[in-house]
């Protein structure tokens, strides 16, 4: 019998980071971190054959998956302590696309899923938090509303805009749990005047239908765009990772963060990340907080008066700088990872090769060598030849006076000038002859990235 689902974690990994065309890059590096032992939250991962198998049949799934499937989730409940769907003790999972490289148009990560009206009231005994609870509750709604059932997620974050004017409060974190029931409550009856069906609240439905959406998203307009100009062939497929929940917003000992174990931009030598203390990851990107530097020389550095992890948790940072650490010496290269932490228990949540600029390539190439992480060989084939154009663009004089309006983080390197838009629609809209474009600001891996690119006339 084939196998589709490779479980990680728990009391067996069947995969590692040598599988990334089976497995997915995300998949491959869950599984190799899980086989080294560290604190990961178990799951499992549906192979990109699935993918492969879904559109050459007619959009449908090989016979052994469901069996698979359940079997893995049952490994997984094991694992945790708790069943999924079951009112008292909800095992709760998030559902995440991976295929072998990233590319943009892919679906979004969902999180929370499970919960409905009866599991809510179990998450809120077993954390001794309603209020956590139906927040979690209102964030799943929100984000499978979204990415599965394709509701403009404008219409969710509208209702809550109008509950804090009207209640006179301002931030997501003054709502109380009665007043995140009333919010999911309007949310449901959006998802009913858009769609004209509830909300599903089968948990087995909801997981299917996430699983789906997945795959569905390895054929929207822009991931086939950039497969086409990137020659990556449509055959590859996405896997999809099922992975058990860890909570960052039950409280102040819990956070969520992203980090590079280098400066992706510059390549100097440090924890280069942020993180938000009490807040699950779409908190990072949504504007609504401020993230916090991992590191107090990171928040001088920024020029932040918030906290950094490094003087906030300690503890936790100090079990974070340890993983940075190893992970750089077992992959050999700069890591781009995502950490969530419950209650002080640390989790990393994924783990992938970091990109950078050419500037910062160079750096990270010579500095590795140097460290004996990587030989003079590697080093070399580790830089692209045409990234090195990057470094002869125009750029600003750093010397140069500046009236510094604000700040992103570039996506492109080099200076630009022209109308500044917000996405690549309205780029696409505007183009006339003699205009010029730049600085559309864009979501990405959990956090909001400028993407400059050099002026160019239209």
């Amino acid at each position: 019998m084939t196998q589709w689902v490779y479980g990680f974690g728990g009391k067996k990994t069947d995969g590692n980071a040598t599988m990334k065309d089976l497995l997915g890059g995300k998949g491959a590096n869950l599984a190799e971190m899980a086989s080294l032992g560290l604190p990961v939250p178990p799951g499992f991962t549906i192979c990109t054959d699935v993918c492969t198998y879904y559109y050459d049949n007619e959009k449908s799934y090989p016979a052994e998956l469901k069996a698979q499937v359940e079997k893995s989730l049952k490994d997984v409940e094991a694992a945790m302590g708790c069943k999924f769907g079951d009112a008292e003790n909800p095992l709760l999972v998030s559902v995440r696309s991976g295929a072998r490289v990233s590319m943009p148009g892919m679906m979004d990560t969902v999180l929370n899923l499970g919960l409905n009206d009866e599991t809510v009231v179990g998450l809120a005994k077993q954390a001794g938090d309603e209020r956590f609870a139906w927040d979690s509750y209102r964030r799943f709604i929100q984000m499978y509303g979204d990415v599965v059932l394709g509701v403009d997620h404008h219409e969710f974050e509208d209702v809550i805009e109008h509950y804090k004017r009207d209640k006179g409060i301002t931030q997501d974190t003054e709502i109380t749990a009665d007043g995140w029931k009333e919010i999911v409550g309007e949310y449901k009856e959006i998802v009913q005047q858009d769609l004209g069906r509830p909300f599903p609240s089968d948990p087995q439905e909801q997981l299917w239908g996430a699983i789906g959406a997945v795959f569905s998203s390895w054929m929207v307009p822009r991931a086939v765009t950039y497969r086409r100009i990137h020659e990556i062939s449509d055959k590859w497929g996405t896997a999809v990772n099922v992975q058990s929940m860890v909570f960052g917003n039950m409280g102040e000992t819990s956070s969520t963060g992203v980090a590079f174990t280098r400066d992706p931009s510059t390549g100097e030598n440090y924890f280069y990340g942020e993180y938000l203390i009490n807040a699950q990851g779409e908190d990072v990107v949504a504007g609504i907080r401020t993230p916090q530097s991992l590191t107090k020389y990171g928040r001088e550095r920024e020029g932040s008066n918030l906290p950094s992890m490094e003087e906030a948790m300690p503890e936790v940072f100090k079990q974070l700088e340890e993983l940075r650490v190893r992970l750089e010496q077992h992959f050999k290269d700069v890591q781009d990872l995502e950490f969530t932490v419950q209650k002080g228990n640390l989790y990393l949540l994924q783990t992938r090769n970091g990109k950078r600029t050419a500037k910062a390539a160079l750096k990270i190439a010579v500095d590795m060598v140097n460290e004996g992480l990587i030989t003079e060989e590697q080093a070399l084939l580790r830089i692209d030849p045409q990234a090195l154009d990057q470094l002869l663009h125009p750029t600003l004089d750093p010397k140069a006076p500046k009236h510094i309006v604000t700040k992103g983080l570039p996506a492109s390197p080099g200076a630009a000038s022209g109308k500044v838009v917000f996405t690549a629609d309205e780029a696409e809209a505007a183009k006339m002859p003699g205009k010029r474009l730049f600085c559309a600001v864009r979501k990405h891996r959990r956090r909001i990235s400028t993407a400059c690119t050099p002026p160019k006339v239209f």
